[in-house]
């Protein structure tokens, strides 16, 4: 539906349909190619950031909006994806996705309490939902922002751009804590150790938190961008659906974050494999960050 409503509008059309072919090229030869011969989701985690790169790129050479707010804004989601495809590659190239990553390990139990014997065909919808995602309502702050022809900027765009700032920069400080931390674990020789250093200590997914509220940043950029489309002609439904669609980026980021391939996921292990993780849990909040409970 995202997507239809995308395409239906004249000023999306033409970045839409080139993101789409872009992403349905990428996600078919970097995982719905590899999932069909391994039987593993972890190629997810390449295609879905350098998917954003693709989306960032495609939006300023097709939209036609302002060229320098079409430039932050397509800047913005391409470091977004750089931060997380760099990454994404490391791990690939050490080895990390020769196995499935504990986050899809715990769909494929959660197909197996359901009932789901056909995990082929699922894990061929998961992937293909994830590339979805990136041409419908992940892409709609991007290309209401870069259709923006004002050459005026607002307050509230200078408010989400810091927004997206001090977050980018606080998930990338937690993700170099918990590094740190585990090299330090590593030339001690402890095993299995709990995370519980820097931001770790006030939210057990600093990360996930942190990635949310990028999201929310560049939400928070496109809101005058919005309102400036509905001055464009937009047809009111059209322009009322679209600003359903920027509060449901933020929603399914969420859920996505917390229960879906985030922090639910990936306790379900942390609980199994660290014994202090169940002490960790009751003293430090699962998501939004807070100070230690007594």
């Amino acid at each position: 539906m995202g997507l239809a409503l995308i395409l239906v509008i004249p000023e999306f059309r033409n970045v839409g349909f080139f993101n789409t072919i872009g992403q349905v090229v990428l996600f078919t030869f970097v995982v719905c190619i590899p999932i069909s011969r391994t039987g593993r989701m972890s190629y997810v985690d390449i295609a879905w950031p350098w998917g954003l790169v693709l989306l960032g790129i495609v939006s300023y050479i097709f939209s036609d909006g302002y060229w320098l707010r079409s430039l932050l804004i397509s800047g913005m989601v391409i470091l977004v994806g750089l931060r997380m495809g760099f990454g994404a590659l490391k791990m690939w190239r050490s080895g990390h996705l020769d196995k499935e990553l504990p986050r899809y390990e715990y769909q494929h139990i959660r197909w197996k309490k359901s009932g789901k014997d056909n995990t082929h065909l699922a894990l061929q919808v998961d992937a293909i939902s994830q590339g979805l995602a990136n041409t419908s309502f992940l892409a709609l702050p991007i290309f209401i922002t870069a259709s923006n022809i004002n050459q005026s900027f607002e307050i509230i765009e200078a408010i989400g751009m810091l927004v997206w700032g001090l977050a980018l920069v606080f998930e990338s400080v937690a993700d170099f804590q918990k590094l740190r931390f585990l090299i330090k674990m590593k030339k001690t020789g402890l095993r299995n150790q709990v995370c519980n250093v820097g931001l770790w200590k006030y939210t057990r997914h600093p990360n996930y938190f942190a990635e949310w509220m990028v999201w929310n940043g560049l939400i928070i950029t496109t809101i005058p961008s919005w309102f400036a489309l509905r001055d464009a002609q937009v047809n009111q439904i059209f322009w009322l659906l679209v600003g359903g669609g920027l509060i449901y980026v933020s929603r399914m980021m969420y859920i996505t974050l917390v229960y879906a391939t985030g922090a639910i996921p990936s306790e379900y292990f942390s609980v199994k494999k660290r014994p202090g993780y169940k002490e960790y849990q009751k003293q430090t909040n699962l998501f939004f960050p807070g100070v230690k409970k007594k």
